[in-house]
């Protein structure tokens, strides 16, 4: 029977799936890293105080970069080339989930809508995110080579959702609900077809390296789909709420290290 846990496992412990694993999120963190740090610089002067805070979430980023790559060097690994299907960022960013780089490279200042749909865009991104860390918080927490990283990851993008939730509630309370909740709607309906199309594409990879049998890959083929069908039906509903997080003030002050990598 397939698990979650059992294939994490097959790709940790074979030295080209773990560094394909690696080299897909570290390329995905870099980017975001790069992103926050353009749109912290381009923040309309009326909502300057979200500076910081965009700020540190692109330290975060940077840092989660930082952290694949040094388990990629650990085990004396360099990093590979990331085949663009498997590329989540740049894939989100043709679907009109994100700011565009175009817009991010001019030295131009954004609207106040840009930072609503940014923050929008952020709160579904987030949440996969959130997911994704806690399920392997899960299963491989307490894993002698990747569970420290793995923690401080998701502790991190714990962070991060709750940064969302609160500053688009206040955003909302300022008149902008509209706009929110029909990005926030745009949003998530686009990026459960993007994670179904790289989840298929990363388990094609993972699948060739790792020499599944075609029944095993059907078999992970047939549950990306289910899960694209639970989520089209009704489970990107838990993309979209807005509630005030238990975790206030989640970005303010500066990033947290991590010098044991």
């Amino acid at each position: 029977m397939l698990s979650a846990r059992g294939l994490f496992q097959e790709i940790i412990d074979n030295d080209d799936s773990f560094q394909l694993f690696c080299s897909i999120a570290a390329s995905g963190e870099e980017q975001g890293g790069w992103e926050n740090g353009r749109i912290a610089a381009l923040v309309p002067e009326s909502m300057r105080a979200l500076a910081p805070k965009i700020t540190r979430h692109g330290a975060d980023e940077d840092k989660h970069g930082r952290l694949f790559n040094a388990l990629l060097n650990k085990r004396g690994l360099e990093p590979v080339p990331v085949p663009p299907e498997t590329d989540y960022t740049m894939l989100l960013e043709q679907h009109g989930i994100g700011l565009t780089h175009e817009k991010l490279r001019r030295d131009e200042p954004l609207t106040e809508e840009d930072i609503v749909v940014y923050l929008s865009h952020s709160r579904v991104t987030e949440q996969r995110a959130a997911d994704q860390m806690d399920m392997l918080v899960k299963h491989f927490g307490d894993h002698p080579e990747v569970g420290k990283a793995i923690r401080m990851i998701c502790n991190d993008e714990d962070n991060h959702l709750a940064y969302c939730h609160e500053e688009l509630l206040a955003l909302a309370g300022a008149g902008h609900g509209r706009v929110i909740q029909q990005t926030l709607r745009e949003s998530a309906l686009a990026e459960i077809k993007v994670y179904r199309d790289v989840s298929l594409a990363v388990m094609g990879h993972m699948g060739r390296l790792l020499e599944w049998p075609k029944a095993k890959s059907a078999l992970l083929t047939a549950g990306i789909h289910g899960m694209y069908g639970y989520e089209r039906f009704g489970g990107w509903h838990r993309m979209v709420s807005l509630t005030m997080p238990t975790r206030r003030g989640a970005l303010d002050g500066p990033p947290t290290a991590a010098p044991a990598f």
